[in-house]
């Protein structure tokens, strides 16, 4: 054994007599401070690198934390070598070593952040976390020990306490300012910051590095600062609390970039709602008004849209409920939205012209949703009789302009027919010679000719309606423009009439402040208390019998009235005892419990949910997503319940916003087997209780809500299969919401599996089954005609083994047509509110989820149903055929590179075509783009390749085929009429 051990050589080592022992005891901890004495930068560095002990550190920290409080100390944010090599130093090795020791004493950790917090700390951090995640993305080989996720977990926590705090930009400012050393220095520094915490690029980082953890499958809570709209809060109160100090000279400008920066970051809205709260809590909106004044002009437009739809959105979003007292009452709290606009505006011309475009050209879609922010908008210009003047000639110019009248969405319109009979009062009240000129005009007179002659009946009664009242106001009573009106359009005409006599005062911006403390304290709504029993025997029990409740006794007391007469009746008792058991008949054994099958206790349980009879138990057990039991069952008999409810008192129509809410926001936690079905039924029936309401609610939460995809395009199908129901085709609806078929012919995988593996169908989703459906019985009949006469396209003949019946069996197999309820609210609820809103939300920006693949298709699939199901004797298809026809014209180029968009443009002009049955109309009026779409079409079908496609390719080769032929139709007719038409296109 001792020859496998050899000494290859020795080696003696003289030790000098001052020399310390290799053992020495290490003493107390006050001791081993008193031993590290920092003195400079330099021996705090040279202490960080040499592997320092937690004591060491923490005098290292003591010693940075004493040189920054000085004026002319020694800081870390300085552009100075030894400091940036301390904050390496520090994020990179000491603190994954000594973290979980620092944030657990709280005068270390906030000495950390106070060093920490300045440029180059951030820096760091920030630098530090990209190579973690690289690391943590890359495979390990077998047996590496080096896990990076724990680290990323730290430096979120450093990064997370470094940026807490809504002072946080101010005291860095004032760091910078006390301790940079020139003016190029500290602008250096400063613009450094506000490119790390003012852009998205710590919220991006984080985001991923959330990612990279939840893939590592770590438990922890998500940070902050990976939640856009929280970080944009958190950098939106921090901006206002800036904007409160004083401002001199040197901090103006600093404040103004990082006001430029945080437009970058995508939130605009919610940093500028964040912004509000504080300034109009501390009363600093003069503040913002000045500062406002000094950037750039674009910049000013931005802010002043935001905070326009802010005010919409937060505070004035309650006044469009009731629309008849909306228009009469005078509200502090629409006074404090006033005065706070014309305060942002008072001293720029400028604004106020941008005001005035947004109003005519409709540049926010909050403007066109809210009359209440457009009465607070036309108040303020009205201050300014220059401005309220070039509002009403604009506003005249452009509501009688044809091109405007025909291609213009009619919501847009409507919002501009308010817009104008509000500025005709404000100006008849403050120089009525004016609006009498202006009604004289051309402008005017042949907008009135351009209104009444148009084909859209909604175009012609805003005309109407909108002549009358400026009439009343200029002309004599026996010379005013006078109409026939019945019903609901005599109603809105007198609604139009009372717009004029709206005068809305500027008010106190404090007024805001108590409406923000009620939406800030708002209480949740809670549902009826349940009756709990105790388990007492004294308690007594109550029987309900018909509208009486009867006491009975509890067993005590019959106890001790058996007592009292025990001895009399004891044999009496017990012969009445014998006769009534005789009577009793007995029940027969229940059937078996499916959980009794289990023998163990603990799997039985006796406590099973009743379903809801009311609709604010169905409330509760949609939210309570804790209980499976009640979760599930509140869902399964929600569409049920609704539907009986709806013409049952006004218990739905009292929670129906609210429970629309929930819906659609509903997530399946509980992986549900027909959870998407069993929401979608419910979602119609809450349409269906309240149709013309409630479709302009989705449409609205559609483009407004915070929904994901799929929450969107549930909103989509409920507005087109219930707008089916409404017009009696409701057994076609629900048969697309009947899942399909199981592909398996035994046995199938458990439903995750199942719904992994298992291929999805093009037409998985309602609205594209039905479509499917739709597109087979549209194209049979013209499949039918070209075999018959050998024209048409060659896509539409079929194999000889395969036959279509004619066009007398097709219709001889449609169900019996019922009364149409839809046509009468499917264009002012259903159909205007989409198309509206849709151009509104392409045109703000150019990316917008609503032109995405994902969404336009189901998007135009619907505006399709709704066409076909209001039918062809609907009064404003004309209007709905002009919209509809652009908007199909305008998303061409989204369908240049994906066959889903394609698809759903040619299934939505073939419907355009089949249900504008006047053909002659269609020649008419709109010659150019039945033209131009069968160009398109036609270059379309060619560049299909042939011959042996794929069913998608063969499926739009279908629909281009059908889209052609009737073109064809059309154009062989009326050909004449479009050579006269065309030429001038």
């Amino acid at each position: 054994m001792d020859d496998f051990l050899t000494p290859v050589s020795t080696t003696k080592v003289k030790r000098s007599q001052n020399a310390k022992p290799l053992l020495q005891e290490i003493g107390s901890s006050e001791e081993r401070k008193s031993s590290v004495i920092i003195e400079s930068p330099g021996k705090a560095l040279e202490v960080l690198k040499d592997q320092p002990d937690f004591e060491s550190v923490e005098s290292v920290l003591s010693y940075l934390v004493a040189e920054t409080e000085r004026q002319d100390g020694f800081h870390l944010m300085l552009p100075d070598p030894v400091a940036a090599n301390i904050v390496f130093q520090f994020v990179t090795t000491t603190l994954p070593d000594y973290w979980h020791m620092l944030k657990e004493r709280k005068t270390l950790s906030q000495h950390l952040v106070r060093c920490l917090r300045n440029p180059c700390g951030i820096g760091n951090v920030i630098t530090r976390l990209r190579p973690l995640i690289a690391d943590c993305r890359q495979k390990k080989a077998v047996g590496e020990t080096r896990d990076s996720a724990s680290h990323i977990v730290d430096l979120l926590d450093i990064l997370a306490r470094l940026l807490h705090g809504e002072n946080c930009l101010t005291q860095v400012w004032t760091d910078v300012k006390t301790n940079g050393k020139n003016a190029a220095q500290k602008k250096m520094m400063w613009k450094e910051f506000v490119a790390q915490v003012a852009s998205g690029r710590i919220v991006s980082l984080v985001a991923e590095a959330e990612d990279v953890l939840k893939d590592k499958k770590m438990a922890r809570t998500s940070s902050w600062l990976a939640d856009g709209s929280g970080y944009s809060t958190w950098l939106g109160r921090n901006i206002a609390n800036f904007s409160a100090i004083e401002l001199d000279e040197e901090s103006t400008p600093i404040l103004i970039e990082v006001y430029s920066k945080a437009l970058t970051l995508g939130y605009t809205d919610q940093i500028v709602h964040s912004m509000l709260l504080v300034m109009i809590e501390s009363n600093s909106i003069t503040a913002f008004a000045s500062l406002l004044q000094k950037m750039k002009v674009f910049e000013q437009r931005k802010y002043l849209n935001a905070v326009i739809s802010v005010l919409a959105k937060h505070y004035l979003n309650t006044m469009g409920e009731n629309p008849e007292a909306s228009l009469s009452e005078s509200s502090p709290l629409l006074a404090g939205v006033t005065a706070l606009i014309s305060k942002l505006v008072v001293d720029s011309d400028t604004l106020k012209e941008h005001l005035v475009a947004m109003l005519t050209k409709s540049g926010i879609p909050t403007l066109d949703d809210s009359l209440a922010t457009r009465r607070g908008v036309i108040a303020v210009i009205a201050k300014d009789e220059d401005q309220l003047h070039t509002l009403l000639e604009n506003s005249l110019k452009t509501f009688g302009d044809s091109y405007y009248i025909k291609h213009t969405p009619i919501i847009q319109q409507e919002a501009l027919s308010q817009t104008l009979a509000i500025t005709c009062g404000y100006v008849q009240r403050s120089q009525p010679m004016f609006l009498t000129m202006m009604a004289k005009s051309s402008y005017h007179t042949s907008g009135m000719s351009n209104r009444i002659g148009s084909s859209s009946p909604r175009a012609r009664f805003l005309g109407i309606a909108v002549g009358m009242a400026i009439s009343k106001m200029v002309d004599k009573p026996e010379t005013q423009l006078k109409f026939d009106l019945e019903g609901e359009e005599a109603a809105e005409a007198q609604r139009y009439q009372r717009l004029t006599q709206i005068d809305d005062k500027l008010g106190k911006i404090s007024d805001l402040k108590v409406q923000e403390r009620t939406l800030s304290k708002r209480p949740v709504r809670k549902s009826a208390p349940k009756v709990v029993a105790k388990d007492t025997t004294k308690a007594a029990i109550t029987e309900i019998q018909g509208p009486r409740i009867v006491e009975i006794l509890s067993d005590e007391d019959e106890d001790e009235d058996e007592d009292e007469d025990e001895d009399e009746d004891e044999d009496e008792d017990e012969d009445e005892d014998e006769d009534e058991d005789d009577d009793l008949v007995p029940y027969s054994k229940p059937d078996s419990d499916p959980e009794d099958e289990t023998d163990d206790p603990t799997e039985i349980n006796r406590n099973k949910p009743t379903a809801p009879v009311y609709i604010r138990d169905l409330i509760s057990g949609l939210r309570d997503t804790e209980n499976y039991d009640r979760h599930a069952l509140a869902l399964s008999t929600a569409a049920s319940l609704i539907r009986r409810k709806a013409n049952f008192g006004s218990e739905v129509l009292d929670h129906i916003e609210e429970l629309a809410t929930i819906l659609v926001g509903l997530n399946d936690s509980f992986e549900l087997e027909k959870f998407a079905e069993q929401k979608q039924q419910a979602l119609i029936a809450v349409l269906l209780a309240k149709p013309a309401a409630m479709a302009q609610w989705f449409a609205r939460s559609f483009f407004s809500g915070d929904y994901s995809l799929t929450q969107r395009t549930a909103i989509l199908t409920t507005l087109g299969l219930g707008a089916r129901e409404l017009a009696g085709l409701k057994d076609d609806a629900t048969d697309a919401l009947t899942p399909p078929a199981s592909s398996f012919p035994s046995k199938q995988l458990p439903p995750q599996l199942h719904a992994l593996y298992a291929s999805t169908p093009a037409s998985s989703t309602p609205l594209a089954r039905l479509t499917s459906t739709m597109t087979k019985d549209l194209l049979s009949p013209l499949a039918a005609q070209a075999a018959d006469a050998l024209t048409g396209p060659s896509i539409l003949k079929v194999g000889q083994s395969r036959t279509f019946s004619s066009r007398m069996d097709v219709a001889a197999r449609r169900s019996k047509p019922m009364p149409n309820a839809l046509s009468q609210l499917v264009a002012d609820h259903f159909f205007f509110p989409l198309t509206g809103r849709w151009w509104l939300a392409a045109r703000a920006s150019a990316s917008s989820i609503y032109t995405s693949v994902h969404l336009l298709p189901a998007y135009l699939h619907t505006l399709a149903l709704l066409m076909n199901a209001s039918g062809p004797n609907t009064l404003a298809l004309p209007q709905m055929t002009r919209e509809m026809w652009e908007l199909l014209l305008a998303c061409r180029g989204h369908a240049v590179g994906d066959k889903r968009v394609l698809s759903a443009v040619l299934f939505a002009l073939l419907m355009l075509l089949e249900t504008n049955a006047d053909k002659e109309r269609l020649a008419t009026e709109q010659g150019k783009e039945l033209m131009e779409t069968q160009e398109w079409v036609r270059g379309v079908f060619d560049g299909l390749p042939g011959g042996k496609e794929g069913e998608e390719d063969e499926r739009v080769r279908v629909l281009a085929a059908g889209v052609v032929v009737r073109c064809q139709e059309v154009v062989e007719k009326y050909q004449r009429r479009l050579v006269g038409s065309m030429m001038d296109y």
